[in-house]
């Protein structure tokens, strides 16, 4: 969530994003509208559920579910919010997140949906989510915003984690407490940057977002080190390479590779330069990156290298995954399928 298609998840894209992105905040949510056509809408992220299943969230409340990666159903959804990531715990329990704050919990595989969290009035997107068991989640979002729950999702509880702060921001803040109490709650809301995406990796988890963040945890969230700056733009993706590396990816074409669990990064040569949203790898070892203007790079030597097989119609292309024998992509124009053969 990426987390994904500037439009909807890049920093910028909060302040700034395109009218047909914008919905009216609403202080009761409405049901997702059942679209013939959604999946050629601007989707947005897309996971496996058991091997057996797809299933992809995006704009206006869209969910949908296929078994091939060609044909796909429409779930019912309880709001119209745009939607950023999802995340499956096991075959039946997932949870999707997006704008106004939603948090959305299935039981079912993704049939039907519920509503967990919903604060429109906060103005503040949820670009990702991560469950480590089926009782303990974090989601997170713009302006630093960061919520745990531990019973499954049936609360959520808002956290700020001044550890995340840069120093200077941190003796800000301290005064601020001391001298103008209300002040310094308004701060605690604006200062963090935009969490754009969560990577666990065994007993780490990763988050990464605007203006270069990267932060490491290993107690699952509860408490926080802010790595050091590695690039002073916005990080998009972070995820592992077959070869056990960290890759993160970013604003106009910047890719980094890690050896040594986030401590130190190496910038990666390619040859786009356009934003990358995501990126994932798949059974056989190759690394993948996405991400506007049609941007399709592929890896078959743990990152050292890509060869480009961009789209020549240059749609963004938000996320992606290898399904059997297809490369499924969600893209700003929907689900887009790739036969692997014609990738070699």
């Amino acid at each position: 969530m990426l987390n994904k298609f500037i439009w909807l998840l890049a920093a910028s894209a909060v302040a700034a994003v395109t009218p047909f992105m914008m919905q009216a905040q609403q202080s009761e949510p409405q049901a997702a509208y059942q679209m013939p056509q959604a999946s050629k809408a601007l989707l947005t992220d897309l996971v496996k559920v058991n091997g057996q299943q797809l299933v992809a969230v995006g704009e206006r409340g869209h969910i949908l579910l296929s078994q091939d990666g060609q044909s796909w159903t429409q779930a019912q959804v309880p709001v119209q919010s745009n939607l950023s990531s999802v995340y499956f715990i096991n075959p039946q329990q997932g949870w999707a997140v997006g704008h106004d704050a939603t948090i959305l919990v299935t039981a079912d595989g993704g049939v039907s949906w519920q509503l967990q969290h919903y604060s429109p009035e906060t103005d503040k997107p949820l670009f990702d989510i991560y469950f480590a068991d089926a009782q303990k989640g974090i989601a997170v979002g713009a302006y630093g915003i960061f919520y745990r729950t531990d019973d499954g999702g049936n609360s959520w509880h808002k956290h700020f984690h001044e550890e995340l702060l840069l120093e200077e921001e941190r003796e800000y803040l301290a005064e601020l407490k001391e001298t103008d109490p209300e002040s310094y709650q308004i701060e605690t809301e604006a200062l963090l940057p935009h969490f754009n995406r969560l990577y666990a990796d065994g007993n780490a988890l990763y988050m990464i977002g605007e203006a270069g963040f990267a932060a490491k945890s290993i107690n699952f969230g509860d408490s926080w080190q802010r790595l050091d700056a590695f690039y002073n733009g916005s990080l998009f993706d972070i995820t592992g390479t077959p070869q056990m590396a960290l890759l993160a990816v970013g604003l106009r074409g910047h890719a980094f590779i890690s050896q040594d669990q986030g401590q130190h990064w190496q910038q990666i040569t390619l040859n786009r330069n356009a934003t990358l949203n995501s990126a994932f790898s798949d059974d056989n070892g190759a690394v993948y990156l996405v991400g506007n203007a049609g941007t399709l790079l592929i890896s078959r030597d743990g990152a050292a290298s890509f060869t480009d097989y961009s789209q020549a119609d240059g749609k963004a292309i938000i996320n992606g995954l290898v399904w059997h024998n297809l490369l499924v992509l969600v893209t700003e124009t929907g689900v887009r399928t790739i036969n692997l053969s014609e990738l070699k």
